[in-house]
């Protein structure tokens, strides 16, 4: 019951796919705010290891990025739009997200069409579908 337990769990979580160069910066960070902020860190860094990492013109445009624009829908039915920014970048008012959220860290690396459950900061589950990624400009 526990090996079951245990693979329903990790069907829970979608495949993911990260650039090179959003794996590198985004591992680098997550070290960064290990010290002050090892909850998010930690998860950040799972969600980095599980990740397809491939080289960045090989990311296809309906995946979210750093950068990337994303329509989603919540569990609560509502539709939401938030860009995905790194944390000096954050601006919740503008709909800029960092990275470093709960829900940042859950919409790294997911296509159009995928869902995942993520734990909010006050402990509560929630689940979101990725409806629609607007591309950043490509990486360097």
């Amino acid at each position: 019951m526990t090996t079951q337990k245990a693979a329903s769990s990790k069907r829970l979580k979608p495949r993911i796919v990260i650039s090179e160069t959003d794996q590198e910066r985004l591992t680098d960070l997550a070290n960064a705010v290990a010290d002050r902020q090892p909850e998010i860190a930690d998860e950040l860094l799972t969600e980095l290891e599980r990740a397809k990492v491939v080289k960045p013109k090989s990311v296809p445009a309906n995946v979210v990025k750093m950068g990337s624009t994303v329509e989603y829908s919540a569990d609560d039915g509502q539709r939401r739009q938030v860009t995905l920014v790194y944390p000096g970048d954050a601006d919740i008012a503008a709909g800029k997200i960092s990275i470093l959220t709960p829900i940042g860290t859950a919409l790294i690396g997911l296509a159009e069409g995928q869902a995942i459950e993520w734990t909010a900061r006050d402990d509560r589950r929630h689940k979101l579908t990725v409806l629609a990624v607007s591309s950043a400009a490509a990486e360097a």
